[in-house]
């Protein structure tokens, strides 16, 4: 029999149970790791949906945060110094984000376990531009265009064949707050038989 410890006492359990257990707990770590990766792969393939503020770091970003460690007596272990104490990693990205008006997204607190981790991630600029915008800023092959201002149907501009459409009954609606006074919508007639 094994003891284990609850909060108001022990309780008497069988060894193969507590074995069991653990083997369960070290495989299910073992399984979360992998699904916390496999969701970090797919957050960072739809990295343009993100609601990150966009960061250029400085070029002295890394010794800015060293000066942030030292003023807080982290100096021992270099920056390899292990972020193990809660309230310590607390305190510590919280100077960095005063001092360089950039804070750790909470998705990725957990990554911060060295002082180094902290460096790193002060030092990688955050770029906020959805791909389509990106795209402008590029010069294209002469055989590619891309149209950003799409043209709307609308009988009563569209002259190119006398404000006659493809789609007799279809109307085009605009129901986007966004665009609505871009866009001029258009409501088909319909012949009832």
């Amino acid at each position: 029999m094994a003891a284990v410890n609850l909060r108001k006492g022990f309780l008497l359990v069988p060894q193969n149970v507590v074995a069991n257990l653990q083997r369960s707990y070290a495989s299910s770590k073992q399984t979360k790791a992998k699904t916390l990766e496999a969701v970090g792969k797919s957050i960072a393939s739809k990295g343009f949906l993100r609601p990150n503020k966009p960061y250029a770091p400085a070029s002295d970003a890394a010794n800015r945060v060293r000066t942030v460690a030292a003023n807080l007596q982290m100096t021992k272990g270099g920056d390899q110094r292990q972020l193990s104490n809660l309230e310590e990693k607390f305190k510590f990205l919280t100077a960095c984000f005063q001092e360089l008006q950039h804070g750790v997204p909470n998705s990725q607190v957990h990554e911060m376990s060295t002082v180094a981790d902290v460096i790193a991630f002060y030092e990688r600029a955050v770029d906020t531009t959805v791909p389509l915008d990106a795209l402008k800023r590029i010069d294209l092959p002469e055989n590619l265009h891309i149209q950003y201002e799409y043209l709307r149907f609308h009988p009563d501009t569209d002259t190119k064949f006398n404000g006659k459409t493809a789609f007799p009954k279809s109307s085009t609606l605009v129901t986007g707050l966004k665009y609505r006074n871009k866009y001029a919508g258009h409501e088909a007639k319909r012949s009832w038989p």
